[in-house]
């Protein structure tokens, strides 16, 4: 069967299995190396920023707004509601939910309440935390994509996992490098590695099958995954990127990542 045809659940799972398959090949280094170009690292973190950045807009805003109106609401209503109770719920949970961000793993810096969990449970439970925005809002454009608006497509929703994908590359890299650098195990490092991304599957199928369930939060379910998304880029991605001092190069790669899924979604969407 094409996947044109598949039931949005599924195809939601397909492409949030290949965004938890591009985590896993980014901790793939971890088998030939302890330590990855600190330059490289922070401009591969920028790109992450800039694809999430871009993502959050063109396959979700931007089909939010579009809805709202075919929806008879008023359009900045659902986006705005919905982006603004993302970006609280990500807070919320960030200040609760212990965790341990990658650059702050040698120091054992965890945020959110106290708690005597290991410092490697810390660090991908971190990850993990930002990973589940990018599978939901995967999940979510494919079920928005059942409906047949304008500007909620397929090939859109193809687009916006394709670009997560690329952006999940150094997520994976970030839990197992430090874990190796710990004396962990090649092998445990790759397992905690991957084991980041397994939650966007999880998201994903959530997303896809709630809007399919409950059209008239579409557009605040887009919105809400486009809040989401920029909290995790605000508030880790970018400040993390350029904690080594590499602004420029971190900055640069927010402008390529930019690029790359304002590319591929007007391109493929």
């Amino acid at each position: 069967m094409n996947f044109l045809e598949w039931h949005p659940v599924l195809q939601a799972l397909a492409g949030t299995v290949f965004t938890w398959f591009m985590t896993a090949t980014g901790a793939v280094p971890v088998f030939f190396t302890v330590r990855i170009n600190q330059k490289f690292f922070d401009g591969m973190l920028g790109l992450a920023a800039g694809v999430m950045i871009a993502a959050s807009y063109w396959s979700l805003l931007a089909p939010a707004i579009e809805m709202s109106e075919y929806l008879g609401a008023l359009n900045w209503v659902p986006a705005t509601v919905g982006f603004l109770a993302g970006a609280v719920v990500l807070r919320i949970i960030d200040r609760i939910l212990p965790h341990l961000h990658p650059d702050l793993y040698l120091k054992g810096e965890a945020e959110g309440l106290n708690s005597s969990w290991r410092r490697s449970t810390l660090l991908i439970t971190a990850i993990t935390l930002h990973n589940f925005p990018e599978g939901l809002a995967v999940g979510v454009a494919f079920g928005a994509a059942a409906y047949g608006q304008e500007g909620a497509t397929v090939a859109a929703a193809m687009a916006l996992a394709l670009g997560i994908g690329i952006q999940n590359f150094p997520e994976g890299l970030a839990v197992a490098m430090p874990l190796r650098r710990e004396g962990m195990s090649r092998l445990k490092c790759f397992w905690y590695g991957q084991l980041s991304g397994v939650v966007e599957p999880i998201a994903g199928v959530m997303g896809a099958g709630l809007v399919l369930v409950a059209q008239p939060i579409l557009p605040y379910a887009l919105a809400f995954a486009a809040g989401a998304m920029i909290f995790v880029v605000a508030e880790e991605l970018i400040p993390e990127a350029q904690r080594k001092g590499n602004v420029d190069v971190a900055t640069m790669g927010v402008i390529l990542g930019f690029a790359v899924m304002m590319t591929l979604d007007v391109a493929l969407g």
